[in-house]
């Protein structure tokens, strides 16, 4: 009988996309199975997926779960108030500020104990497909694996600015087109989701 270990990741993902088509993905784990760290996948305009990541030891994990063209590595620091995000690596400097609660955060904040656990995922995984476009909180990981989301809380992006690779990014887009690095996808309204993840992988 084959073994199966639980990975459980508990943080942030932060969602922006800027006016020529480059979008972020900033994930900022406050506990997971390496510790605390924050990683980037951006998806560039002219399609190609690219991961930053802090070490080759998360670099692989994360590449096991979501598909990317390229890997960079560098150290991500995200510098974090209630109200603001600043997001620093060797090639881009971003500073997001945050907005009111999205509608749907009201109810995500209910989520709390218990409730944190895969069932939830599956089980609101087609309401969540319906409220927000792209988004699904239960799918696969590929190589046997499986992946949930718990989100317990959602807030609007309210500014953006900073550079990438020397260059201004211009004003807060919506995160379109879907960036497709797995199988769900951040909202298109640039938001900030309080996040468990889980991850199971067989033979682990």
């Amino acid at each position: 009988m084959n073994s199966t270990a639980r990975h459980r990741f508990d943080g942030y993902i932060l969602g922006v996309g800027t006016p020529c088509g480059r979008r972020f993905v900033v994930g900022c784990w406050q506990r997971s199975p390496f510790g605390a760290f924050a990683d980037i996948m951006v998806a560039h305009p002219d399609g190609a997926r690219e991961l930053i990541a802090p070490n080759e030891e998360i670099g692989a994990y994360v590449c096991e779960t979501y598909q990317f063209d390229q890997v960079t590595l560098s150290d991500v620091h995200v510098a974090r108030t209630s109200s603001k995000w600043v997001i620093a690596t060797d090639r881009s400097r971003l500073s997001a500020t945050f907005g009111r609660r999205r509608l749907l955060g009201y109810p995500l904040r209910l989520v709390r104990g218990p409730l944190i656990h895969p069932v939830t995922a599956r089980l609101s995984n087609p309401l969540a497909r319906r409220l927000v476009e792209g988004v699904q909180t239960h799918g696969s990981a590929g190589h046997g694996a499986h992946e949930y989301y718990v989100a317990q809380d959602l807030r609007r992006v309210a500014t953006l600015s900073g550079s990438w690779e020397g260059e201004p990014i211009g004003v807060l887009a919506p995160v379109t087109p879907a960036p497709q690095f797995g199988f769900s996808s951040t909202p298109q309204i640039p938001s900030l989701t309080r996040v468990t993840t889980f991850i199971d992988r067989p033979g682990a």
